[in-house]
């Protein structure tokens, strides 16, 4: 598999935030990636189980609103509201950790919406923000191959190979600037965080820089 990492990390805005909600203080990560697809055709990748186990992982549960899912191996959660085929929130791990998916678009176009908000007492700061926003670019990623027809035999194995780890380190930075930019965290909290990404996404790569 070959990845064109500038113009996938370049697909792909990223916005950290540190907001008052209903909920209490919380950090949100915000990733935006248009795909040339149907809207109908997108949402089916990100919530049929038979296609999400071909780019991600196999999906199970009472896949419904208010219902359960688990990916395997991996989070699981209560799916708080399923309006198909444009809105999807869940819990991700754990009740006060929240992702929400819009998506929006005609014809052979969708601009796919994902946050991710958990409890400032969770993230400590906007740099908690590289512990997730990694992994989310690696799924967005996935999703675009999977729409573009480059499907894998096995996505787990594949989301460990040098280039897919070189594609987060350059993820990594990206989220470095986004942090930086929001004003939500200091340069020694960016810097602990950052190496605790890249020994994450990153294992078999030393890239300290």
């Amino acid at each position: 598999m070959i990845i064109d990492i500038a113009n996938q990390i370049g697909a792909t805005s990223r916005q950290v935030a540190q907001q008052h909600t209903e909920r209490g203080e919380t950090v949100v990560v915000t990733l935006e990636r248009r795909y040339a697809a149907e809207v109908a055709d997108v949402w089916q990748a990100i919530t049929d189980p038979d296609r999400v186990r071909r780019w991600f992982l196999p999906l199970t549960g009472d896949l419904r609103e208010g219902g359960t899912f688990q990916l395997e191996n991996h989070a699981g959660g209560d799916i708080m509201t399923c309006e198909p085929p444009r809105h999807l929130v869940v819990t991700f791990g754990g009740e006060s950790s929240i992702v929400d998916v819009v998506l929006a678009g005609e014809g052979d176009q969708t601009l796919l919406k994902l946050t991710h908000s958990v409890p400032i007492e969770l993230a400590g700061s906007g740099a908690g923000a590289l512990y997730v926003g990694p992994g989310w670019d690696g799924a967005l990623l996935g999703i675009a191959q999977y729409l573009a027809g480059e499907v894998v035999s096995d996505p787990v194995a594949a989301a460990n190979t040098p280039e897919v780890q070189d594609f987060n380190v350059s993820s990594i930075k990206e989220w470095i600037a986004a942090v930086e930019a929001s004003d939500t965290a200091d340069a020694d909290t960016i810097s602990a965080a950052q190496q605790a990404a890249l020994a994450q996404y990153a294992p078999d790569l030393v890239r300290p820089d």
